[in-house]
């Protein structure tokens, strides 16, 4: 009985084995099919797809693993897998958007069109020689996400849909910054929950995974997001991260930019200071905030610059965002639709409206509000982050208090309240729809506070507490609470001031 046992497991084993071997030989061999048939049916714009896809993911899969090979979590390796597998799976339902549903009538065809110009020209030019190529338009805005697309399609070859894996990857990466920041600067967060909102909300899934801006924003906001995180937990390359973030979003929309440079200066000013203080600690403080102010305003003068106002006061502001109310005022998912009498209303300053701009940037279109099935599909997600938000409110409540202790939060606050009040006077619901992605990933940050102490329900065995690597604090700042320790967890696990566990 002893020996026949061991034998049947065996015999289970390489069946299961043989299955797992035979299903991958299935699949191979239905790729290698599909990749036969679609270069003899199509053209190199569509199939190109199938060799850029596998690359990404071989790119992207060892990167992932040592990420999660740092986490405590149980599952992060598959899940971050999984996410970047359906991020780059939307670029397809959204370059049908683009090129089935609207008949080819979006920005990814002009990008596409532009950038296989410049590729042609990056791979036929001697590049020691210097570059000499008209782009026909201004480097800031457009022109500079047609280098992007160049440079890409050099790679790759000019390929329209694996243009879209590109920058759909490259919008993944931003997610995963803004995932590592959370743990790096709030650690005590649901770092999970968190994971599974921002890696699958169907906008972030689904609007940056286009040739074009929104997956370049997404990427480098992360990257800013990832350096405040790091400069808040005094850490090294903080600022390096910084500056190449926001100089990105500084080329494609500097306004953007200079929402979170004042998120930024405002969470650094309210950075809790090390437990042991250096004499140049504070003249190094006063420098950090003067370069912070100073930057502020270069970004706030190339602002001026990219939509031709006149100085950097409120008349210039009121300026830009009156005429981003007029030029949004067209198409059928209108809001306030202009009157003939008042083509081009006045923006008004006034702080009070502060609150209304935050539920019309963020929860809007209503379900009664929307015109086509598109803002029927946004209404139900929108509505259903209301819900949440709503449920959340014994975690929203600790906002005021978390907003002085953890400057992570401070920087998510500004930055949104900010945004949703330049932002509120976009009058389309779709444009709407794809531009709140750059402040979702942040808003979404909300949603991870932890529950007051006492106030939560039991922890159940499907339920674990969450396991941190390190103390709230330990990572430069002040004394911050004791963390939860996870069921059957030695009490010294976690207690090591090097900021990590084995």
């Amino acid at each position: 009985m002893t020996t026949a046992r061991p034998a049947a497991l065996r015999l289970r084993e390489a069946v299961r084995r043989g299955r797992l071997t035979a299903l991958a030989w299935a699949l191979v061999m239905g790729y290698v099919t599909v990749f036969v048939l679609a270069m003899v049916h199509t053209s190199y714009d569509t199939w190109g797809a199938l060799l850029v896809a596998p690359a990404l993911m071989a790119v992207g899969t060892p990167i992932l693993a040592r990420v999660a090979a740092n986490n405590p979590e149980r599952g992060v390796f598959k899940l971050l897998i999984v996410a970047m597998g359906a991020k780059l799976f939307c670029a397809f339902p959204r370059y049908l958007m683009a090129f089935v549903l609207y008949g080819g009538a979006a920005d990814a065809k002009m990008y596409d069109q532009k950038g296989s110009e410049l590729a042609r020209y990056l791979t036929t030019t001697d590049l020691f020689a210097g570059l000499h190529y008209d782009l026909g338009m201004k480097v800031a805005g457009t022109g500079f996400v047609i280098i992007v697309t160049g440079v890409v399609y050099a790679i790759t070859g000019p390929t329209l849909v694996g243009g879209f894996l590109v920058f759909s990857w490259l919008g993944f990466w931003g997610l995963l910054f803004f995932w590592r920041a959370l743990q790096i600067a709030f650690p005590e967060a649901d770092s999970r929950r968190y994971a599974k909102l921002v890696f699958f909300l169907p906008s972030l899934l689904f609007w940056p995974s286009s040739i074009g801006k929104d997956a370049w924003m997404m990427f480098c906001l992360g990257l800013t997001t990832y350096g405040v995180a790091r400069l808040l937990d005094r850490r090294f390359g903080a600022f390096a991260c910084i500056a190449l973030g926001s100089l990105g979003t500084a080329m494609v929309r500097p306004h953007v930019t200079v929402l979170a440079g004042a998120g930024l200066t405002v969470a650094y000013v309210l950075r809790k200071r090390p437990r042991q203080v250096s004499a140049l600690g504070p003249l190094r403080t006063v420098l950090t905030v003067a370069v912070l102010g100073v930057g502020v305003m270069l970004m706030l003068q190339q602002v001026s610059t990219f939509f031709g106002t006149s100085g950097t006061g409120g008349d210039a502001v009121n300026q830009v965002l009156s005429e981003t109310s007029r030029r949004t005022s067209q198409g059928s998912s209108v809001i306030n639709a202009a009157t003939a009498e008042d083509p081009a209303p006045a923006f008004s300053l006034n702080p009070a409206r502060l609150p209304v701009s935050v539920i019309s940037v963020l929860f809007r279109p209503f379900p009664f509000e929307a015109s086509n099935i598109q803002n029927l599909i946004q209404s139900v997600e929108c509505f259903a982050l209301l819900v949440m938000f709503v449920r959340a409110w014994p975690q929203l409540a600790r906002i005021p208090k978390l907003f002085v202790q953890r400057s992570y939060v401070a920087f998510t606050v500004v930055y949104t309240l900010l945004f949703c009040w330049a932002f509120s006077t976009i009058n389309n619901m779709g444009i709407l729809s794809r531009e709140r992605v750059q402040v979702l990933p942040l808003v979404l940050v909300l949603l991870a506070i932890p529950r007051p102490a006492g106030s939560g329900r039991p922890v159940t065995g499907r339920r674990r507490p969450p396991v941190w690597r390190v103390q709230p604090g330990q990572w430069g700042g002040g004394p911050g609470p004791e963390p939860p320790v996870a069921v059957g967890v030695p009490d010294t696990v976690s207690r090591t001031q090097g900021g990590s566990t084995t």
